[in-house]
């Protein structure tokens, strides 16, 4: 998409700060973090929303969901269990769909939010 800022990301038209790439995904650092840890995962294929997701998508969406945690725990906020149970760490993921849904970009991403309560 000519107009789609993310898939300039892609293209390497517009400078982002990678923490991972592979043939189908992207991961970088969000411009305007709400916490210590944001970050975005988003294919590389254009898809404008997670409404716009077609069967053959699955497996890119769960290779996306996949990644979430590694690139957390890289990031420092994996979940940890001491011995007794309790549990330490963690972070949120968040895909905003549509306008009612707080999208802004028209590319589906995830948002991998942490490092604060």
């Amino acid at each position: 998409m000519d107009n789609c800022i993310f898939c300039k990301i892609v293209a390497k038209q517009i400078p982002a700060t990678v923490l991972y790439e592979d043939d189908e995904l992207m991961a970088f650092n969000d411009i305007n973090p709400v916490a210590p840890v944001h970050f975005l995962i988003i294919p590389k294929k254009h898809i404008a929303s997670l409404s716009h997701v077609a069967a053959e998508d699955a497996m890119l969406l769960g290779k996306m969901m996949g990644l979430a945690p590694k690139l957390a725990e890289q990031a420092g906020c994996g979940l940890t269990e001491d011995a007794d149970g309790s549990r330490h760490g963690g972070y949120k993921t968040q895909i905003n769909t549509g306008p009612a849904g707080g999208q802004i970009v028209y590319h589906l991403h995830a948002h991998v939010i942490g490092g604060k309560k």
